[in-house]
């Protein structure tokens, strides 16, 4: 038989259906896999017991009949998300032991539709980062090397537990969230799939807040079908998120392999910046030549807000990170520092709780939303917002069906090698995703070639908001192309 853990999910669905094997045996290997693959701290907890109950109920589901439509499938859940009774830190000591009594919606429609939890996996502190080394647990190895070198490298941010996890055949689909790319990059680094769904497309109840105008849930997954399967079951309205849109949720898996033919493909300008590497470029290129070969036609497009992008995400979401990690006090769970008096033992609970990371973008909001500095920085960027909203707008209404991009301006670096004494180093590796998040829409970052040294590079298409169906059906046609990518296992 083959390796259980390197099924895709789609392939997974049918051996469980017609009894190739059962979940259990499915949910053992990739525990057994997870136990192996330890050195890269891909998982923060892990719950072979609860799987292993989990696994049998749906066995007991796939015999009677009534099996949903990932009944058995063993997933790797992100930190940010609330699992009842399991504890949820975001990878922050200021949670400390956090066991959450609750069970956030994207994750109870999981179980609901018969998925297996494997444990929980590690991310940047509340999301902040874009490598995945400001975690309470320590960096995430990713398990690609430049080839003939040992080093270890990230696996982007700040999902990097998630996108490792798949990619090294640990769960067969993750949970993710997304604020200004962190779906997106780590899947281009790690050769996963990774989509963003269309801000209010997903519940955000129940997944620790970062900024929340930005905040969106999403899956990590091993090819585009897996992507859309998973996609299905997290997506849905939500009375207890007001921020959830009440739109149906269409059959994501039947978007693939739709024809891509007379669909408009959007090439931004702005987008070729100073001193891209040539391999990004050539990349570009071909993805492009992938869809106008499948019918599609290539348009050059202008997104002139672009520039600002990037400056004015650093105002938004610090503002808002310092708004929701007010919360934050160390008076009613997590952890609780003494002080003299109740402001010394909020600023000591602080001080030892949040890490170097999450400190900076605390204070740079709280600044850009203190008196005086308002209407300069943060008013300003909410104004560019709209600008950079407003491009995508007019885009799509001269009949743009979706724009093609790079991932990521680089293909993954070294632990330790970005952002030490320079934090924008480590922002700029955002600077293809975060205008998706500006605008609300959805992105996907699809796996498409390799750079000199053997690391995988993404390309990404955005698509209209609501419209992931189409990104479902263009990200195919890339993935068919380029093939699937699976690293040499040294760990």
């Amino acid at each position: 038989m083959t390796d259980l853990t390197s099924l895709t999910l789609a392939e997974a669905r049918e051996g469980l259906a017609d009894k190739s094997f059962t979940s259990l045996e499915l949910t053992d290997a990739h525990l057994g896999a997870i136990e192996a693959a330890r050195v890269l701290n891909a998982f923060v907890m892990e719950t072979p017991d609860q799987a292993r109950a989990m696994a049998r109920e749906a066995d007991a589901k796939i015999a009677k009949g009534d099996a949903g439509p990932l009944a058995g499938i063993p997933l790797g859940i992100k930190d940010l998300f609330a699992t009842k009774g399991v504890r949820t830190t975001a990878c922050s000591n200021i949670l400390g032991n956090f066991v959450p009594t609750y069970e956030s919606t994207v994750t109870s429609q999981l179980w609901r539709d018969g998925a297996v939890m494997l444990g929980k996996l590690n991310n940047d502190e509340f999301a902040m980062g874009s490598s995945n080394e400001t975690s309470c647990f320590g960096p995430v190895g990713n398990p690609w090397r430049r080839d003939g070198s040992n080093a270890t490298l990230v696996p982007g941010g700040s999902s990097g537990g998630s996108a490792s996890a798949v990619a090294a055949l640990l769960c067969m689909g993750a949970t993710a969230t997304d604020t200004g790319g962190s779906i997106r990059q780590p899947a281009a680094f790690t050769a996963t799939v990774g989509i963003k769904p269309t801000y209010g497309r997903c519940s955000r109840w129940g997944v620790v807040a970062f900024a929340s105008s930005l905040d969106q849930a999403g899956p990590i997954a091993r090819s585009v079908r897996d992507a859309a399967m998973l996609l299905r079951s997290m997506a849905g309205h939500d009375p207890k998120d007001t921020t959830s849109v009440d739109i149906p949720v269409p059959d994501y898996e039947a978007a693939i392999g739709k024809s891509v033919k007379g669909m408009k493909i959007g090439i931004p300008r702005e987008y070729r910046l100073d001193g891209m590497p040539a391999e990004i470029e050539k990349l570009w290129s071909e993805g492009a030549a992938w869809l106008k070969a499948a019918g599609a036609e290539l348009v050059e497009v202008s997104l002139p807000h672009t520039k600002y992008a990037l400056p004015a995400y650093y105002i938004v979401a610090p503002a808002e990170a310092s708004s929701n990690l007010a919360r934050y006090d160390g008076v009613r769970y997590g952890l609780r520092e003494q002080g003299k008096n109740i402001i010394e033992m909020y600023e000591n609970a602080r001080a030892e709780g949040f890490g170097a990371e999450v400190k900076r973008r605390v204070m740079i909001g709280t600044y850009v939303l203190s008196a005086g500095y308002y209407d300069a920085y943060y008013l300003r960027a909410q104004k560019v917002r709209t600008l950079i909203k407003k491009d995508f707008e007019d885009c799509f209404a001269k009949g743009v069906d979706a724009i093609l991009t790079p991932a990521t301006p680089s293909a993954a670096f070294g632990i330790g090698e970005k952002g030490g004494a320079d934090p924008v180093e480590m922002y700029l590796n955002d600077i293809f995703t975060v205008t998706v998040n500006m605008a609300g829409l959805p992105g996907i970052a699809v796996p498409a070639g390799k750079d000199g040294q053997g690391l995988p590079l993404g390309l990404q298409l955005i698509g209209r908001p609501f419209d992931e169906e189409t990104l479902f059906s263009l990200g195919e046609v890339i993935e068919q192309a380029a093939g699937r990518f699976t690293p040499a296992r040294w760990w």
